[in-house]
């Protein structure tokens, strides 16, 4: 028996990206992962602009579409799973709204709301009701990634020594992501420092370089590119035995091990890369099979309204810190 779907927000994520991509690819969307899974049915849209909203449905073979929410209630529509992605600004509202609907589980694109205090309330809200809250931290269904960081907290690759990352397009739309990812290897993050923001998307959500110290004192620093110039998500894990680089946001892996210089004698240095193909594009069609999992057989989720609120009370925490930075930096300037 299928799942019905209710998907709120047409664009990107919720199909686009899917678009003009053959069946046999691997879906990056909810729609795209929905379809490939095969036991569940999109029975209804909600999307504001007609002409992406028409187009959703008919790539989707989707037989309803409404301009709001309220629409969607007032005809009835009865669903199990409700997939809110539209743009962060509308998620508390939406997904106040998807409650109304009494599904069995809400899969939130991330962050669950633009602020902590709503996202609080929300996680909240979904325990009351008993509604299943999953959220799409993507990496945590990378199976290379889930993989990498068991060896690393295991100790195979030896003492972890620090943590490099980059990314850009704001610290709570992309940074959450990097820092749910230390959530993964690290119990507890200590915020040292965060510098001043760079403005590369929203005003409201700049991108904050950062100190963290994590267990057992490990540095971690993130840097900051602009998301005007290209998009950029990569993470380097360096380690006693040599270094991990995830590039291209989990596309591809780079590995370099320690060994003996061949050049200068009892010395150690890196050797040749050894890459390999990421697994990230796996992750949205396996979270939708935890998602069903989940619904019919009571299975747990990877990814839910705790582990984002975690992230978002670190992302919360740079913010307040970088506009504290930059006030003090402008006022040395006067």
């Amino acid at each position: 028996m299928q799942l019905g779907v209710l998907v709120v927000g047409c664009g990107n994520i919720a199909g686009r990206f899917d678009h003009d991509r053959v069946d046999t690819d691997t879906p990056f969307t909810h729609a795209g992962a929905y379809a490939r899974h095969g036991s569940f049915a999109i029975k209804a849209c909600v999307e504001p602009n007609q002409q992406t909203r028409e187009s959703f449905m008919k790539r989707w073979g989707v037989a309803a579409g409404f301009s709001s929410l309220t629409e969607a209630l007032d005809a009835g529509l009865s669903v199990d799973v409700v997939s809110v992605c539209s743009p962060t600004s509308a998620h508390f509202d939406d997904l106040l709204a998807a409650l109304k609907f009494s599904p069995k589980l809400v899969f939130c694109e991330k962050p669950v709301a633009q602020r902590l205090a709503q996202t609080e309330l929300m996680v909240e809200r979904c325990h009351q009701q008993g509604v299943m809250l999953a959220v799409n931290y993507t990496r945590r269904w990378d199976p290379t990634l889930i993989r990498l960081i068991t060896e690393i907290r295991s100790g195979a690759w030896g003492k972890l020594r620090c943590i490099n990352g980059v990314y850009n397009k704001g610290v709570l739309n992309n940074g959450s992501h990097l820092v749910d990812l230390l959530h993964l290897l690290f119990r507890e993050l200590e915020i040292a420092h965060a510098g001043p923001g760079c403005v590369d998307m929203w005003p409201e959500d700049p991108s904050v370089p950062a100190f963290l110290i994590g267990d057992r004192a490990v540095p971690v620093m993130l840097n900051v590119s602009d998301a005007r110039d290209y998009s950029l998500f990569e993470v380097q894990f360096v380690t006693e035995r040599g270094v991990i680089s995830m590039e291209e946001g989990g596309l591809r892996w780079r590995f370099r091990m320690a060994q003996d210089s061949p050049t200068f004698a009892n010395y150690k240095a890196l050797g040749s890369d050894q890459q390999q193909s990421g697994t990230l594009g796996q992750a949205t069609l396996a979270a939708v099979a935890e998602i069903y999992n989940a619904v019919r057989h009571a299975g747990d989720l990877s990814s839910t309204g705790d582990n984002a609120l975690k992230a978002q009370r670190i992302c919360e925490a740079l913010l307040a810190r970088s506009l504290a930075c930059s006030h003090s930096l402008e006022s040395t300037h006067v």
